[in-house]
């Protein structure tokens, strides 16, 4: 189930980043006292009185400059625009209402969408009704008085924010696979979705995502039920390149929160790159299953020996995926497309595992049997049980007489053992180490 998205507006300098910290709870966006400074849309999840949501933190927008960073803000705000659920427009009472504050205003009443109207730097400058009525002409409804500095009224703001979220959708049925396609633009992505829906159409129906730029599209066949998620990069307002990067990065984000897979797609012809490795981080990070699919493999030239080396290739500058099984296909021909399917059921299947603790620990004191754990100064580390806290991904507990002792090169290797003896592809496995007192403890 997709989270609903809120994004913050306003021209620079009127504190948006501050509001931002503050709700999140973290100093994600930098916060300097001039403008301009979070040129880069920046996003985190949020959560105000039980209501999960995304909070997008944006740029400043200055509508009338030429002035080619505040041109790409507003760029980036236009698409935070077409994505949000819900606007929050901040403006500054210090400095009061501006004309590009009413420029503002008119993009937004075009959008439709909901937004609270916010008066920031109100501490000193709100006590009195002048200063905040002027605001009322934006024609947005009433403003609200706050100072994120000093955390004063944003509850306000957020209660208003939860009032205009959409309604919660309902949890989509657990036989239906959320596949996002991800990677950087023009891998082909979209001609792999058109290929699917192109050969072996069931039942197909095109719904156009209402809180982002995108299109998800319900899929059935023969091998099961799916979400395809699209996240081809957004063109239409972009002239820079280094701005469709951001743009398509931005939805890859967003896209990779909803999904239970993720197709990784490379560039057969230019091998995995800078941003490939950025967006694979992001999967593995986010705990998704994945899958690497080289596309364009029908355009290498190819000898006995090139599908291991572009294997092994991969693995390299991906070492931290050597758990995704990889194929290699031509979304433009066809060939292997229809080997997806099974590698999709499976990879879902095995991030979605859940193994029973007695087994777990059967397994667990196998491995310990074969490979004894580390000793520190004459201390031996002693697993005591092991289990599983949670799935997408895996999760294992693993409670130890002394954490510190619970090495990195230890932990892997009780995942690869994990992993070897319930067959987890194309899934991480995440292990927690806890320490618990041994009451079988040697004196």
């Amino acid at each position: 189930m997709s989270k609903p998205i809120v994004a913050i507006v306003g021209r620079p300098n009127v504190g948006k980043s501050t509001f931002f910290n503050y709700v999140v709870g973290q100093r994600i966006s930098i916060v300097e006292d001039e403008p301009g400074v979070t040129r880069d849309r920046i996003y985190a999840e949020a959560n105000w009185c039980g209501k999960d949501f995304t909070l997008i933190d944006t740029g400043g927008i200055e509508p009338k400059s030429n002035n080619t960073i505040v041109v790409s803000m507003l760029e980036q705000v236009n698409i935070a625009i077409s994505m949000a659920d819900v606007i929050i427009f901040m403006t500054d009472i210090k400095n009061g209402m501006l004309e590009s504050d009413k420029d503002i205003a008119l993009m937004l009443k075009k959008s439709k969408k909901p937004v609270v109207l916010v008066c920031n730097k109100s501490d000193n400058f709100g006590k009195t009704p002048d200063d905040i009525n002027e605001f009322y002409a934006l024609g947005l409804g009433e403003p609200l008085a706050i100072s994120s500095v000093n955390a004063l009224g944003i509850g306000d703001v957020l209660e208003q924010v939860c009032k205009n979220l959409p309604e919660t959708e309902e949890e989509e049925k657990d036989d239906i696979i959320k596949v996002a396609l991800i990677g950087k633009p023009n891998v082909g992505k979209s001609s792999l979705i058109n290929k699917i829906l192109g050969e072996n159409r069931v039942i197909v129906s095109d719904v156009a995502g209402t809180t982002r730029d995108a299109i998800d599209t319900y899929y059935e066949n023969e091998h099961g039920k799916y979400t395809l998620i699209d996240t081809a990069g957004i063109r239409r307002h972009s002239k820079v390149k280094e701005n469709i990067e951001k743009y398509s990065i931005m939805r890859t984000l967003l896209a990779i929160e909803r999904a239970d897979v993720c197709l990784l797609m490379i560039d057969a012809i230019e091998g995995v790159t800078e941003q490939d490795t950025k967006i694979a981080g992001e999967a593995h990070e986010a705990g998704k299953g994945i899958i690497i699919v080289v596309n364009k493999w029908d355009q290498i030239e190819k000898d006995n020996n090139t599908f291991n080396k572009f294997r092994q290739d991969i693995y390299n500058k991906l070492a931290y995926l050597t758990y995704a099984p990889i194929i290699f296909i031509s979304a433009k021909t066809g060939q292997r497309v229809d080997k997806l399917y099974d590698m999709i059921n499976n990879v879902a299947k095995m991030n979605a595992l859940r193994v029973p603790t007695s087994t777990l620990n059967q397994v667990i004191d196998e491995a310990i049997a074969i490979t004894q754990p580390p000793t520190d100064k004459g201390r031996r580390l002693k697993i005591l049980y092991v289990t599983q806290a949670s799935t997408k991904p895996p999760t294992f507990i693993v409670f130890v007489n002394n954490k510190n002792l619970f090495h990195f090169s230890y932990e892997r290797y009780l995942i690869n053992y994990i992993r070897k003896e319930f067959g987890l592809e194309g899934t991480p496995i995440r292990m927690i180490a806890k320490e618990k007192k041994d009451d079988n403890k040697e004196t």
